[in-house]
């Protein structure tokens, strides 16, 4: 359950390929496979978040589970995140360029 604590951050990501699995999206974005190994298992089992990380040196990347299951590997934007899925969209639209398709990822945001 989301609370007041917990909210949800809407943050535009382009993508960059599609996978099979949240752990496959991972490694394609150069995470180290024990790192990507973590990241999906703490997310096991609950409803399809997507996956934040760092790569790097710090690049934001994610995980973005597909409507048809499949998994994105994005690049991400955090700094453009959005409390309104309306507001990342039309952030999303700024950053798009030369035919990249992008995604709206839903992400928990902690105080």
């Amino acid at each position: 359950m989301v609370t007041d604590r917990y909210a949800i951050s809407y943050l535009p990501a382009i993508i960059r390929s599609e996978h099979d699995s949240a752990f496959d999206a991972l490694l394609a974005l150069d995470l180290p496979r024990s790192e990507a190994m973590d990241l999906t298992v703490a997310v096991w089992g609950r409803a399809a978040d997507s996956i934040l990380a760092a790569a790097d040196g710090g690049r934001p990347v994610a995980a973005v589970p597909l409507p048809d299951g499949r998994w994105a590997a994005c690049n991400a934007y955090p700094e453009h995140a959005a409390t309104t899925r309306g507001e990342a969209e039309r952030n999303l639209a700024k950053l798009l360029k030369r035919g990249r398709r992008g995604i709206v990822a839903e992400a928990l945001r902690c105080p």
